[in-house]
């Protein structure tokens, strides 16, 4: 199976990527709005078929991205059924028993009500993992003191639908404020401060009731925005690249196809990062291309004219993707790499050059 599990430092939440490796099916779990396009860009370069995003809750610290996922992959969206007429534009309302199949593998959803009433876990087919959102976490649980939190029914959840798990199934949480990624059935049922060891329901009912955390910061907007499973009020995408068909890679890199800047070359200033040498060698240079090799582009950058948007070039497209990250540094926004960069645009059979640069940065 291929598994990742991906890291939103705001707010410490854990996104889960699930994908079979023969039907290059996949399932989201936990996306977060801002992650959007790390998450897309993942599963383009993986070549698999976003089926679902699966929220184990209606969060309170961050917006799910199940909706931009939607839009963009076209992929449904699951939550539990029982907050009822909270949620709007949910394609499937989750029960406890029902199963999400993905390829030849599934998940199975187990009701784990607790931290809000809502709160489900994902349980993998062979019950090697298991997804318990903002339920069971590690070394700890998830607090019960809003959106219809119970701390003794959350005792029940973990004692009877996780703890009763095979030992060696392993716990990955919704979050971890202390960069730990995963645990075990058998570790959390030893080691847990809260559930663990000999805790009982009097225990850890008077532990929940008695943490005194502040609400989470963005509660006035995750959780309207959840109920609306992410789409924001106005229904609009937010930061819409309008100038070009521009993608971002799992890396982080906006990129552009050769094809697109042959047909646009007119509308785009072409930065080329590769050294004087490389400009006229067998690879050639792009028409009308400026030359100014990457060691001296933070220093050039007043020499490339703003009233275009910027493709940055180079041999392979590793140098001219450092170029993009240092001109996005500087203010230049509307900037993207050439994917492959010169071998790819030869590669395709467009036009070059072998002629002196247009300008050498000084």
């Amino acid at each position: 199976m291929i598994f990742r599990q991906l890291f939103d430092l705001s707010s410490s939440t854990y996104t889960y990527l699930l994908a079979d490796p023969q039907s290059r099916e996949a399932v989201l779990i936990d996306p977060v709005f801002e992650q959007h396009d790390r998450d897309r860009a993942l599963i383009e370069e993986l070549g698999l078929t976003l089926l679902y995003t699966l929220d184990t809750h209606c969060h309170a610290d961050h917006v799910t991205g199940a909706w931009r996922l939607q839009q963009s992959c076209g992929s449904q969206i699951a939550i539990s059924g029982r907050y009822g007429d909270m949620i709007e534009g949910a394609d499937r309302l989750l029960d406890h028993g029902d199963t999400i199949q993905f390829g030849g593998r599934s998940l199975s959803v187990r009701a784990t009500p607790g931290h809000t009433d809502g709160c489900v876990t994902y349980v993998l087919d062979d019950q090697s993992m298991a997804f318990t959102g903002d339920c069971l976490l590690i070394r700890g649980a998830g607090r019960c003191d809003f959106q219809q939190g119970n701390a003794s029914v959350m005792y029940h959840s973990i004692k009877e639908q996780i703890f009763t798990l095979p030992d060696t199934c392993a716990i990955y949480p919704g979050h971890d404020y202390s960069g730990r990624t995963a645990s075990t059935v058998a570790e959390e049922k030893q080691y847990n401060s809260r559930i663990g060891g000999q805790a009982t329901e009097t225990d850890f009912v008077g532990y929940m009731d008695n943490l005194g955390l502040p609400h989470p910061k963005k509660i006035d907007i995750a959780i309207p925005g959840n109920c609306r499973c992410g789409r924001p009020e106005d229904g609009q995408l937010p930061g819409v690249i309008d100038w070009a068909p521009v993608r971002q890679t799992y890396g982080g890199l906006r990129e552009i196809e050769p094809q697109w800047v042959a047909e646009h070359l007119s509308e785009v200033t072409v930065i080329d990062v590769r050294e004087a040498d490389e400009f006229n060698n067998r690879l050639g240079h792009i028409a009308g291309a400026q030359l100014i090799p990457l060691g001296d582009l933070r220093d050039a950058i007043a020499q490339i004219p703003q009233d275009r948007p910027v493709v940055t070039v180079c041999q392979s497209g590793s140098r001219s993707g450092q170029a993009t990250v240092i001109l996005r540094k500087a203010g230049v926004e509307q900037t993207a790499n050439l994917r492959g960069g010169m071998l790819e645009w030869n590669h395709a059979g467009l036009p070059v050059e072998r002629q002196s640069p247009v300008g050498v940065a000084e």
